[in-house]
């Protein structure tokens, strides 16, 4: 370090040390405390209502723009149902798979040739989301006042299950071109959404448990020992932190079938994937959610019973969003076939009514 830098960091330790002193900050931490006292402590009930509003899911698989994938062996039936309804009709295919699927036969894979699958690589779902719900849990608030009127309070409580709604239907924006016999007769247009899972099949899509500790500063308005009651405000930041995260088990199943649906791309067998057959992939959904910061706000009052026991109750706001993300994974290979994420808008105002005590 040289000589400027070594001077201005001494000028600064200097100056930091004065404005301290100048301060005098030591008898804010004093157990001397006069007229008031300097902790409290209160338990109650703690109701959380989250008021944000779904966000539309993305999806996207690990099946690129004009994946080359061979059809395979694929039911005639099959490919009539998901022939695009604006393509360009190719009569003499359509006509020999049209016959095919009149005795129920299959078009095998000499006859499918090679298919460019679409759509897969990305897609936003509009009308889906994901919704925390309502929850009541047992609220714990302590606090260490520096005056009579300031004080810095923690927000805790028992950490709660928190049921999360899902909203909406996902469905896979599936297109290809199909080549039969290697294009000699002509091309095949292919178009459908095909659904992958109903968020709304059951009253809850997830299920997470979740951390909200919470910091505050705190005005309260009045004198101890003059009014009983006392109104307060206060502005301080939350942190969020979920675990224990699970899905709901049809919705896991439905994002498995999906995963074999992209790993028969994968493996040379689209028409499987159509038709929605295993494949040789093991399959593993995760969930997972961001942490969160987000700025609270509170409004609220205390009423002295008497110089130790007092009733208070008050109403917070947190603008508080975070990102979940689901993932399917092919355990025998490691790769990540499915990956969606969502913006959970949680907004919570939370309601809170309890018994304190000071000391």
């Amino acid at each position: 370090m040289n000589k400027t830098a070594l001077l201005c960091v001494a000028t600064g330790l200097t100056t930091l040390s004065g404005v301290i002193q100048a301060a005098d900050l030591s008898k804010y931490f004093s157990m001397e405390a006069k007229g008031f006292k300097r902790f409290s402590v209160s338990a109650g009930a703690l109701l959380v209502t989250p008021t944000g509003k779904a966000s539309p899911i993305h999806a996207g698989t690990s099946i690129s723009e004009g994946y080359k994938s061979k059809v395979g062996d694929i039911k005639a039936s099959t490919v009539i149902a998901n022939l695009d309804p604006n393509r360009k009709p190719n009569y003499l295919v359509e006509g020999l798979v049209k016959v095919i699927g009149i005795f129920g036969g299959n078009v095998s894979s000499g006859l499918s040739g090679d298919s460019y699958v679409y759509g897969l690589s990305g897609w936003d779902n509009p009308g889906t989301g994901l919704e925390a719900d309502d929850v009541l849990t047992l609220g714990l608030m302590n606090s260490y006042y520096f005056t009579d009127n300031i004080s810095f309070e923690m927000k805790a409580g028992i950490p709660p299950k928190v049921d999360i709604k899902g909203k909406g239907q996902i469905n896979a924006p599936f297109a290809a071109v199909a080549s039969p016999m290697g294009g000699l007769l002509g091309n095949l247009t292919l178009s459908n959404s095909l659904p992958i899972t109903n968020l709304e099949q059951s009253d809850t899509a997830a299920t997470a448990r979740a951390w909200t500790p919470a910091f505050e500063f705190q005005y309260h308005f009045g004198k101890t020992g003059v009014n009983k009651f006392r109104p307060y405000v206060g502005a301080g930041l939350m942190y969020a932190y979920f675990n224990e995260l699970e899905l709901n088990k049809g919705v896991e199943q439905d994002l498995i079938v999906a995963g074999h649906m992209i790993q028969n791309i994968i493996n040379n067998q689209a028409g499987a994937s159509i038709e929605k057959k295993d494949s040789n992939g093991v399959m593993k959904v995760e969930l997972e959610a961001t942490d969160a910061f987000a700025p609270v706000l509170t409004a609220g009052f205390t009423y002295d019973f008497n110089d130790k026991w007092y009733a208070v109750a008050s109403v917070s706001y947190a603008h508080l969003k975070n990102e979940s993300t689901i993932s399917v994974i092919n355990t025998n290979t490691g790769v990540e076939l499915i990956n969606s994420k969502a913006e959970i808008e949680v907004n919570p105002i939370m309601t809170y009514a309890g018994i304190g005590f000071r000391f």
